[in-house]
Order: structure tokens, then sequence, then C-alpha cells
């Protein structure tokens, strides 16, 4: 499996990840709508052409994670998967209709109004993934995780060989650490925890570089 990282700077950067198999190619979210020529420009560049585009998997339903998919889904022709738990911010087009709340909730809903990254392009998945489910039977080797605490529908992707795409549950933007925008606070750091039990050598998270999974455990004891 070919990984191919695309990232789109928006204010900050937001990756996707490009999953070339013999299969065909899989994409692990979809970035910002504003930098939708970023994101086609480099499934250009990585050979991913209309037609080749098996599955789009979203890791949670946060805008600058699903600003593309209504758009790639219709132009590629890929089918688009998440879990439930997020179905009804990326049906609604508000980030944060099922949150909890919060502080820090209500200062990042505020921001993202003033950047211009409120408005949603609506989409309704076209695949419902579980924890634990088995994505072999649609040509990907690997395993999804449900990692609730980011949002309730946060999701992991985890490759046979070690590779976990993780979405917002870890980023790195400047040394690899715990996210601090928090949906549920128990959930998440039980969701963390869980990292221990897993298989994992190098996470993709969805902000900042690919680092390796010791390293954080180390930081993380």
């Amino acid at each position: 499996m070919e990984i191919v990282p695309i990232t789109s700077h928006y204010f900050f950067g937001v990756n996707t990840y490009l999953l070339k198999t013999g299969a065909g190619c899989y994409l692990i979210d979809t970035g910002m709508a504003k930098k939708r020529a970023q994101l086609e420009r480099g499934l250009r560049e990585a050979g991913c052409r209309p037609g080749d585009l098996k599955l789009i998997i979203i890791t949670h339903g946060h805008l600058d994670h699903v600003g593309n998919t209504a758009y790639l889904r219709d132009t590629y022709g890929a089918k688009v998967a998440m879990h439930r738990g997020d179905c009804g911010i990326v049906e609604s087009g508000d980030m944060f209709v099922d949150a909890k709340g919060g502080v820090m909730i209500g200062v990042v809903g505020l921001l993202m109004k003033v950047l211009g990254l409120s408005d949603y392009e609506r989409f309704v998945p076209d695949m419902l993934l579980e924890d634990g489910q088995d994505l072999s039977a649609h040509g990907l080797d690997a395993t999804i995780i449900h990692f609730p605490g980011h949002s309730r529908g946060s999701i992991g992707v985890l490759a046979a060989g070690g590779d976990l795409f993780c979405g917002d549950l870890l980023v790195n933007t400047a040394k690899p650490a715990k996210n601090t925008l928090i949906d549920d606070p128990d959930e998440y750091e039980a969701s963390v925890a869980r990292l221990g039990t897993l298989e994992i050598k190098t996470v993709y998270p969805g902000h900042g570089r690919p680092f390796q999974m010791e390293q954080f455990m180390e930081d993380n004891p």
C-alpha cells in the first residue's frame, strides 16, 4: 500500500490521505472546501482520476475533514463511509449539533464563522462503519477503530501493517500530543488509552506530520 499525504492550508493545515492499493484508491477525509483545488491537484499528481477512487472514509464529521465529500463522491464516483455517531453533523450542516458544549467548543464555533469555515456541503453517507469492522471486503486491508471523545463518531483506520490514520484523536503540530478540542473528556481518555492495546507503528494525524507511536507513548506514559 502506498500512502500519499495531501495537506491543504487555510489558516491551518489539514491532512487527507490517499491510499493506493492493487484494488484501487481510497481517500481518508476530504479537507476544506475552500481549498478544493489543492486537494484535486494532489489527487491528480498521485495518479488518481475519476473512476479510480473506490471509497471515501471520513474519520469524523467536522468541517475541515468533510468539506469536499459530496463533490468528490459526485466527481469520482466513490462511496462515502463514516460512523453513525457523526451523521447528524454532516446531514444538518452544524458542526456541533451533537456536542456537549463547553467554553472551547463555543470559541471554536465562533472562530470557524469568523474564518469563513462554517458552511457545510451537506451529505448522507452511503455506508455506516462500526468498531472492529474489517474493510477487506471493500479491497482495503484495514480495520475501523471507534475513538469517541473528540466527537461521538470519531474513528481511526488501522491498516494491516500498523499504520493508523487517527483523524483528530492525536495531533502533531508541534510534537505528538493529545488534541485539546474535546467533546467528552472521559470518552476521549478511554480512546487514547485504547491505543496501547493496538499494534500501531506509525500514526497519520489529521493535523501535523506522521509520527511513530512509540514516540507518543514515551511522552504520555
